[in-house]
């Protein structure tokens, strides 16, 4: 599943052709995909302008002058991709493919915008959604209720951390996936962040000492920072809205290196997989404590 870097990713290469831009034409090739669309939803959106595109946790958002937000989450193995019309493939400072002729197969829905450019959403496995949620209540709707704080606000820091996890009896790895806890981590970003911290999954979140907190803060952002620089990570199905894939799996550290030298400096340890709540788990025993 996308995580939070591959979503913002997503959500950069679409900017230029969404974000106050006019849906020009709306599309959906079926009635469902992980849930039913909404009641009219074409209706809804085909001439609305994309007032703002944002990201929360793991989920894109485009606030619509209705008053309505489009709600997006790409599921498993769902992508959106941009495709120019005309000459000019080149939008602000993204360049574009030429826009196919007709849909594929596993196309579900097709946005045409004013910018000029075609958006088409495939989803092979239909683990993704679109809805539509009233734009005032989204943050008391129940997709969105319970989320954590976003990584790389400034209201992540290293006392919200402390607090969140006094008492937590559960490994840290676990605590740090839990989307009311920070919102859109998954399980390669905390593999990674977690080597770089030098802290072992295995340990009791409750139990980690404050002053080991804010490297752990700075190495979540640090992380996630670099992922969204490199595209995001492409291991099966992640492309940007271009199509490109991600790149920063070749910056891993730690997530799929088992049996591999540990690249911490001096440190003469390799990379171990283990099962954590039915994940895998990728560290160093030797550095990471």
């Amino acid at each position: 599943m996308p995580e939070l870097p591959e979503v913002e990713t997503v959500r950069l290469g679409l900017s230029p052709v969404l974000e106050g831009r006019l849906l020009t034409d709306v599309q959906t090739r079926r009635g469902d995909l992980r849930i039913p669309f909404p009641k009219d939803f074409v209706a809804r959106t085909k001439g609305r302008k994309v007032k703002k595109l944002w990201r929360r946790a793991k989920y894109l958002l485009a606030d619509l002058d209705s008053g309505e937000t489009l709600v997006i989450h790409l599921g498993m193995s769902g992508r959106m991709s941009v495709y120019a019309h005309g000459k000019q493939r080149r939008i602000g400072s993204y360049v574009y493919d030429k826009a196919p002729d007709g849909v594929g197969k596993h196309d579900h829905v097709v946005f045409e915008t004013d910018a000029p450019a075609r958006i088409i959403f495939n989803d092979h496995r239909r683990f993704g959604l679109m809805t539509l949620v009233d734009t005032e209540g989204l943050e008391q709707d129940k997709l969105f209720k319970d989320i954590g704080v976003e990584p790389l606000s400034e209201q992540f820091n290293a006392t919200y951390l402390a607090k969140r996890l006094s008492g937590k009896k559960t490994p840290i790895k676990s605590a740090l996936l839990d989307q009311r806890l920070i919102a859109g981590l998954g399980n390669i970003y905390v593999c990674e962040a977690l080597h770089r911290s030098g802290i072992s999954p295995k340990r009791l979140a409750g139990s980690i000492k404050r002053e080991r907190i804010a490297p752990l803060v700075a190495a979540i952002k640090k992380v996630l920072s670099a992922a969204i620089a490199a595209g995001g990570s492409t291991l099966r199905d992640h492309a940007q809205a271009t199509g490109d894939p991600g790149n920063f799996q070749h910056q891993f550290l730690a997530y799929g290196r088992e049996g591999l030298a540990c690249k911490t400096a001096k440190c003469p340890g390799a990379v171990k997989r283990i099962v954590q709540s039915g994940r895998s788990t990728f560290y160093c025993p030797k550095c990471q404590t």
